[in-house]
């Protein structure tokens, strides 16, 4: 029995074998894995708008956004690993989203007479 592959067929098994190859190699690059500091999904923004209204339970008075971030950041349960790279900016783009999905809220102070009745 005489068995011959043509070319054309060791040249598609070739290509086949490169291209699985090409695919294993390159599946490590292509696993999108949350990172453990990743500040960026809702489940980090859903933590952030909570420690938020812990703060502001705990404070009397509405205070600035520059205080706010303060006490924030200064606040025990704050988890700095996670949210290191939180700065007043981070905090200005989570005040702008909790007010665009929160209806009658524009000020902090809105929020901080919601959090507390």
């Amino acid at each position: 029995m005489d068995f011959h592959l043509s070319n054309s067929t060791w040249m598609m098994i070739a290509f086949v074998v490169g291209t699985i190859l090409s695919i294993w190699k390159m599946y490590p690059f292509l696993v999108n894995k949350t990172l453990e500091d990743d500040d960026t999904g809702e489940d980090a923004h859903h933590t952030l708008v909570e420690h938020m209204h812990k703060v502001l339970l705990e404070l009397k008075e509405a205070p600035s956004a520059k205080e706010l971030h303060e006490k924030m950041i200064n606040h025990p349960e704050f988890n700095k690993e996670k949210f290191w790279r939180f700065n007043e900016n981070k905090l200005n783009q989570l005040l702008q989203r909790y007010f665009s999905e929160n209806e009658g809220m524009n000020t902090i102070k809105d929020i901080h007479t919601s959090v507390k009745k």
